[in-house]
């Protein structure tokens, strides 16, 4: 059988700083200008390119690497985004090349083990710029259902950057004119089935429903099979087991694919076609009472009037409706690594660390609006806006660890989802049941699977 996969500031830029750390680590020259090691000079800049999402490309490059630069003048940093369905292949294409183009790559929570599988990663821990973290950047301090995400084969070849949950928007004043209670981490999947029929709902008047229950995704999408996935795990199941057999394949499995096709019938003309970007705009037109969506979007949400109608006091946060094992919600970690043949992997790793260091993790929590994967910056008094979103990040971190709620850690999760999302729409089409749609994604995942050397 195939074995599953399982601050302090950093020193200044300055040469000095950059040749102790070499003699710490036992070297007795320093870095010279342009190498591996070398954290760049006034007179010769390191410049360093990130391969992002281009959901927060921009942002990183017009915020964030400003913000890093401060500290670190002498590390240029250019952020490149793609979209979703192109990153993974194309970081694949780029990381076993003869030069790649990137010196830091990011990945979603299932891509590590594939990325990793290319050995063309550093492991952060043990590789050559072991010797280039801080003291002070405290390993411990990550969540470490956050820091596995990074992690593939023993060895830690990503960190947290981006920290993400499946989490449920609601419209405060839609709920309230509709007379039914606001939700909270203990409402269940039958009671707010219940109460989507009232949430549905003619909000001017004027004898037409021009406001729904919900928005989420329901198209043939990747990330489409993650909401039924939430509801199965909420319930205790899971897509397979230790041995790599496909488990979902039941009643707990079919019953959770039905109340995601369910959910349809409450959602506004046209959802069939949502993903990301429908449900989100919905939501923040007032088109719907609830969201099932990342929790990272809450800023853009709540607070940005440039996109949204509503305001922090409109809106409502909270994990997902329960099932008989608990809240339902699904971990989405963007995780970066450094590549082996980067020439410049001290300034990369030095850029991570500022990222994901406790004063990083803090700006970018109250600038972006990126969830914490640092104990102590979930349990520090955040700014105003973030209390109610960090209380649903700590339960929502509970449940996942509890109910196991990620997609699979193997490098064959790619092609898993793609199986997933295929069948799954075919249910929300109408196309088959959804016992008919769990029939042949067992058939096609279990082929998968022996195909690549598992047992089944």
């Amino acid at each position: 059988m195939r074995r599953p996969f399982s601050m302090r500031r950093i020193p200044a830029p300055a040469t000095v700083a950059a040749a102790l750390a070499l003699l710490a680590a036992g070297c007795t020259s320093p870095p010279q200008e342009g190498s591996a090691g070398s954290l760049g000079t006034d007179r010769k800049p390191v410049e360093i390119r990130v391969l992002a999402n281009d959901a927060f490309a921009k942002q990183w490059q017009d915020k964030l690497v400003p913000r890093f630069r401060e500290e670190y003048p002498n590390i240029k940093v250019r952020v490149d985004g793609l979209p979703y369905d192109d990153q993974l292949p194309k970081t694949m294409l780029d990381l076993t090349g003869v030069k790649p183009t990137y010196d830091i790559v990011l990945a979603d929570d299932p891509w590590i083990p594939r990325l990793a599988e290319s050995g063309a990663l550093l492991d952060l821990r043990k590789d050559s710029v072991g010797k280039f973290t801080d003291k002070a950047y405290d390993w411990d301090d990550f969540t470490p259902s956050d820091l596995a995400a990074g992690q593939a084969q023993g060895h830690q070849y990503a960190v947290p950057v981006r920290t993400n949950l499946m989490l449920m928007f609601y419209n405060k004043a839609l709920y309230k004119k509709a007379g039914v209670a606001e939700p909270d981490e203990r409402t269940t999947w039958k009671q707010y089935l219940k109460d989507a029929g009232k949430l549905d709902q003619d909000t001017d008047g004027d004898g037409k429903k021009d406001s729904w229950a919900v928005g989420t995704y329901f198209t043939k999408d990747p990330l489409t099979p993650t909401i039924w996935q939430s509801i199965l795990n909420a319930d205790g199941g899971q897509l397979m087991d230790s041995q790599h057999h496909v488990t979902f394949n039941n009643a707990k499995g079919v019953k959770a694919l039905q109340t995601h096709v369910d959910l349809l019938k409450h959602a506004p003309p046209g959802a069939s076609t949502y993903q990301f970007n429908e449900p989100l705009e919905a939501f923040r037109q007032g088109r719907t009472a609830t969201m099932f969506m990342w929790g990272s979007v809450y800023k853009g949400t709540a607070l940005d009037k440039a996109s949204t109608k509503l305001a922090p006091g409109d809106v409502g946060i909270t994990t997902m409706p329960a099932g008989s094992a608990g809240p339902s919600t699904h971990r989405g970690i963007w995780s970066a690594a450094v590549t082996k043949k980067s020439p410049h992997q001290a300034a990369a790793w030095t850029f991570l660390q500022w990222v994901t260091s406790k004063k990083g993790e803090k700006w970018a929590g109250a600038h972006l609006g990126s969830f914490p994967a640092r104990r102590s910056t979930l349990a520090a008094p955040p700014a105003a806006w973030l209390g109610p979103v960090y209380d649903a990040i700590k339960k929502g971190d509970k449940a996942v660890q509890a109910g196991k709620m990620y997609r699979p850690r193997l490098p064959e999760s790619d092609a898993v989802q793609q199986i997933l999302a295929l069948q799954t729409s075919r249910a929300m089409s109408g196309e088959t049941s959804a016992k008919g749609a769990l029939d042949q994604a067992e058939e096609d995942m279990s082929k998968l699977l022996a195909a690549k050397g598992y047992d089944q």
